[in-house]
């Protein structure tokens, strides 16, 4: 029995897209299947992207995360807290995340999202951070909604059109993060009671003025009365 051209071919065609998928998934830190077809292009430049970063954090690590968060936030003038819930959504706040479609970063920004922002190294907490603070902020000065513009940093402004794409994912997304926010949003400031209202000074009542007797009726008391009559009564 012969084994036909293509039997040959078929397994080296696939090695590299089985390595590929294999080195994300374990790089990165998340699912892919070993045959997926999808993103390659993007995958590949985010393996790239993180063999280049890797060697210049083993050994002085990364700076935490949740004051570079807070200081993005205040920079960009995104709602307390917006920010910080994304990043738990779309990385679990790892920096080295790359998702199944080559994502990347703690903010899991696309190649050509990077690319568009300026950040050359999106495994590079800060200047990751801040490229994901930027293009939120942006999609909220776009769209003037919350959701809105969550749906827009996941699947692109392109993809929405006055409402959240329902495309199997960022339906999903926007309830997440919006869930997310309610725990890292901080709280309101107490409100403060209404000041008790002082009790007035009741002004004291003058004692009403005795009224003094007509002068003709203290005469007529001062008067001797008539002396009486012996023998009368």
């Amino acid at each position: 029995m012969t084994v036909p051209g293509w039997a040959w071919w078929l397994p080296c065609a696939l090695a590299p897209v089985v390595l590929l998928n294999v080195a994300v998934a374990w790089f990165g830190g998340s699912f892919v299947s070993p045959l997926s077809f999808s993103f390659l292009k993007a995958k590949a430049g985010a393996l790239q992207a993180y063999l280049e970063h890797r060697p210049s954090c083993l050994l002085e690590g990364h700076a935490p995360l949740e004051p570079l968060i807070d200081a993005a936030e205040r920079r960009h003038r995104i709602p307390p807290g917006l920010l910080r819930a994304l990043v738990q959504v779309e990385s679990e706040t790892r920096v080295h995340r790359i998702s199944p479609a080559g994502a990347m970063g703690p903010g899991q920004l696309m190649p050509s999202t990077a690319a568009m922002l300026g950040v050359k190294d999106p495994f590079d907490p800060e200047p990751a951070i801040d490229g994901s603070a930027r293009y939120l902020a942006e999609q909220l000065r776009r769209f003037k909604d919350v959701r809105l513009a969550l749906a827009a940093y996941n699947a692109g402004p392109g993809s929405v059109n006055g409402r959240v794409p329902r495309n199997g994912e960022t339906e999903y997304y926007v309830p997440k993060v919006l869930a997310a926010w309610e725990l890292t949003r901080p709280p309101p400031p107490p409100r403060r009671a209404p000041a008790a209202a002082r009790p007035t000074a009741r002004s004291k009542q003058a004692a009403p003025a005795r009224a003094k007797a007509p002068a003709s009726v203290a005469k007529e008391a001062k008067k001797p009365s008539p002396p009486v009559a012996k023998g009368q009564g």
